[in-house]
């Protein structure tokens, strides 16, 4: 039987084999938690035979539980595409294999973390699993709610920097971050991509990292067209991956380049917005798909 294929926006009509979900303001909420229509129009997905991946700037360990939460079975993306793990095996405990790693060159880390400073910025690490903060840094309790990963508090952040580290990031007052960001590319570029994540993050990884390459990876290693594969996320880190697919879809509340890039802007995340995205282009027509219902 021939898999159904979805109208999408500009008449064009493409079978949809890979989902690349952005986490944090896509799916997740402040209070950090998917909302049950978007559970289970995800777990819907994943039944229907589609590829489902998260693609965030947290840690993978930090995404791990949202993931299993929705039933997903792929790898995750983190730190921005810069780390990629394997699903732990089901009922094992711990994080996946380590399937990708390009860390950021640490002469180019101490220059980031000297360059945010300068600039008025309050920057950490995230190496791996692990978030590295210097001993004056008051927002360790914050980033353990936001990251459930390990903070690891250091004296001296520059001199913990003799290896490569997989991040730097910094924070700000919005909208400084994003101001800075068109700066920071110009005076990095070539040696580290920079983006921002949300209105208070600007981000350094290395060169070559992004979203839209991790979703080239995802796309090559299940043998995928990009043109069959669909992405919806909601800030600047998200325009790469949003480019990369043929089908990019923005979240209404988020800058407008990226809406300007999208084939479509999702309905608020208040109405489900990526819940209802999936369940038009992702599983309608599809056979034995089960539709997910309203939010509850």
């Amino acid at each position: 039987m021939n898999e159904p294929r979805t109208h999408l926006p500009g008449g064009h009509a493409r079978r949809i084999r890979l989902v690349a979900l952005d986490l944090d303001g896509t799916l997740v909420g402040e209070d950090m938690r998917i909302r049950p229509r978007t559970v289970a129009a995800v777990r819907a997905v994943v039944d229907a035979g589609v590829a489902v991946a998260i693609v965030t700037g947290r840690m993978s360990s930090s995404a791990l539980p949202f993931a299993r939460e929705l039933g997903l079975r792929g790898p995750i993306v983190g730190m921005q595409g810069a780390l990629i793990r394997a699903m732990p095996d089901t009922g094992r405990s711990g994080l996946g294999r380590l399937l990708y790693h390009r860390p950021l060159p640490a002469a180019v880390a101490r220059d980031a973390l000297a360059w945010c400073r300068s600039h008025g910025l309050d920057p950490h690490l995230n190496h791996l699993e692990q978030m590295v903060i210097p001993a004056s840094d008051s927002r360790a309790a914050e980033y353990v709610r936001f990251n459930f990963g390990r903070v690891v508090v250091v004296p001296d952040l520059d001199a913990w920097v003799r290896h490569p580290v997989t991040k730097v990031i910094s924070v700000g007052d919005p909208p400084a971050p994003t101001r800075l960001l068109p700066v920071a590319r110009a005076d990095f570029d070539g040696r580290a991509f920079v983006t921002v994540s949300h209105p208070m993050f600007l981000e350094f990884v290395a060169p070559g990292v992004g979203k839209g390459a991790a979703v080239r990876w995802l796309a090559r290693r299940l043998g995928v067209d990009l043109r069959d594969a669909l992405a919806i996320g909601d800030q600047l880190n998200d325009l790469e991956m949003i480019d990369e697919v043929g089908f990019g879809v923005a979240m209404p509340h988020g800058p407008a380049e990226l809406r300007a890039a999208a084939s479509l802007v999702a309905p608020p995340f208040d109405e489900d917005g990526a819940a209802q995205v999936l369940e038009t282009y992702v599983l309608r027509g599809r056979p034995g798909a089960r539709r997910a219902g309203p939010a509850g």
